[in-house]
């Protein structure tokens, strides 16, 4: 599935697979999308991962950061609750 990201309110909805070859584009798409205050990103909608979707995570949070904003992912599909433990950054996408 194609991915995609559109935003609805405070919320980020990630569509798709986010995998090497499609984490550019979703990275490009979320730029020209405002981060609230407190933001969340739903990943409810997405099938497969690869480590791509932790590095985006981190871009995002790293983001929110730079913005003085918060962010919560929420709805992470299990094969990518395993990477973020895999790659021990829980603590860095809280």
């Amino acid at each position: 599935m194609m991915a995609s990201i559109a935003q609805n309110e405070n919320h980020w909805v990630v569509k798709g697979d986010i995998l090497m070859d499609s984490a550019n584009s979703l990275l490009l798409g979320s730029k020209n999308l405002n981060l609230a205050d407190v933001a969340v990103i739903d990943f409810t909608h997405v099938g497969e991962v690869d480590t791509s979707a932790v590095s985006l995570m981190l871009v995002w949070k790293r983001r929110a950061v730079a913005e003085n904003k918060q962010i919560r992912f929420e709805n992470m599909p299990k094969g990518l609750s395993s990477l973020v433990a895999l790659y021990d950054v829980t603590a860095l996408i809280s």
